[in-house]
């Protein structure tokens, strides 16, 4: 448990933070994934490989153009998780990070600014050719262009597909190795690499906690655990980090 943690002062703490489809749920989002397996009744193979959208590019633009409009609804807001992880932030500085694997902007949107999206955002298009990235806000398909070649070409939501490489995984290690805290929230702990980052943290040294609604597939590895909807659980924890370090 915490108190049994070493007194660091508050500005000396490392704090990196995975958050995961349980944090945005109570914002009004859908999770992609349902008990089936299937996303939004598609199949995986389907909306989320590089070969599906190979197959059916239009179908795979008409998926993410409505989780897009989805996000975009005046109705979907930050949630009190959110707000509690932005608060931290403006007390820890760059010492907190915050990696999800969310494609939302929730986050953003509470007031984090150190956001390591792994998985990609449904607000980016990238370039086919070139990889570059650009935000989107409006629905995506052939006849979106890039501005970075000449001649142009066309773009794809920037979205980490099953079979490609999580985005920011350098930046991601470096940060667990010297986390002195690393918490996960809201994830089920079967997507790797996400799954494994307890595991780097422990051999780090830090801290580790779960906060989920229920323990994850890994819930054995975290030090300390916490269950409950990340609108509770999260704001207690973090008022509850905040009292017990030294400010000076």
């Amino acid at each position: 448990m915490l108190a049994n943690f070493p007194p660091y002062k508050l500005k000396q703490l490392k704090v990196v933070v995975l958050t995961g489809a349980g944090i945005s749920a109570e914002s009004g989002l859908k999770t992609f994934r349902d008990n089936n397996g299937l996303w939004e009744e598609h199949s995986i193979e389907d909306v989320a490989t590089p070969d599906g959208f190979e197959r059916n590019s239009e179908l795979v633009y008409r998926f993410y153009n409505q989780r897009r409009r989805q996000l975009l609804s005046p109705d979907v807001k930050p949630n009190k998780a959110h707000l509690a992880l932005a608060k931290l932030e403006r007390v820890l500085g760059n010492n907190f990070t915050l990696v999800t694997q969310n494609v939302d902007n929730l986050h953003q949107k509470s007031g984090n600014k150190n956001v390591l999206h792994m998985h990609g955002s449904l607000l980016s298009a990238r370039c086919l050719r070139s990889g570059h990235c650009s935000a989107i806000y409006s629905d995506l398909d052939h006849s979106n262009q890039c501005d970075c070649c000449q001649p142009t070409n066309s773009l794809r939501p920037d979205i980490v597909w099953f079979g490609e490489m999580p985005k920011f995984m350098p930046q991601i290690e470096e940060c667990l190795s010297q986390a002195d805290i690393f918490i996960s929230i809201g994830t089920s702990g079967t997507v790797y690499p996400a799954a494994g980052f307890v595991s780097l943290a422990n051999q780090s040294g830090a801290h580790t906690v779960e906060l989920n609604m229920e323990p994850s597939s890994g819930y054995n590895e975290f030090a300390e655990k916490h269950y409950g909807p990340a609108t509770e659980i999260v704001s207690k924890f973090v008022d509850t980090l905040l009292k017990g370090f030294n400010f000076d």
